[in-house]
């Protein structure tokens, strides 16, 4: 079964979030034996960022690091489990909001738009929003 990235990578619709996992240098991270939960953002979730967000994040590894690390939480949390809890510890260290309702679940402001792509190393929550850290955010 493909890891993470390997999954990310052949979906077709993570390709910023590749490029952006490559650039930040947790490739190997992701491709370790974890378990993780990742709520990846697609390509149309980072295509709403304000104009030149992506750009001086690629300039700004630490920053973007940071970013990327608030969408991965350790262990592995089915959409069984994510109806359950009402936040999740992110590797970047703080923590996300998990509301559900209704059959939907929203991770922050992100829509959780599908759930449960197993890969090798953990699973993939697809989300239609980048979240952003409080300490990036500058809230």
């Amino acid at each position: 079964m493909p890891d993470l990235v390997e999954t990310a990578v052949n979906a077709g619709n993570f390709n910023t979030l590749a490029k952006a996992v490559e650039a930040a240098e947790l490739v190997e991270i992701l491709k370790s034996p974890g378990p993780y939960t990742v709520f990846a953002p697609t390509d149309d979730a980072f295509a709403k960022l304000p104009a030149g967000t992506l750009d001086s994040l690629l300039q700004d590894i630490p920053k973007l690091k940071k970013i990327l690390m608030y969408h991965v939480a350790n262990g592995d949390v089915r959409s069984d489990d994510l109806i359950q809890i009402d936040h999740a510890e992110t590797l970047e260290g703080s923590i996300v909001a998990v509301d559900s309702a209704n059959g939907k679940v929203k991770v922050n402001d992100a829509n959780v738009v599908k759930t449960d792509i197993l890969t090798d190393n953990g699973v993939i929550h697809v989300i239609d929003a980048v979240l952003m850290p409080a300490i990036v955010a500058g809230h």
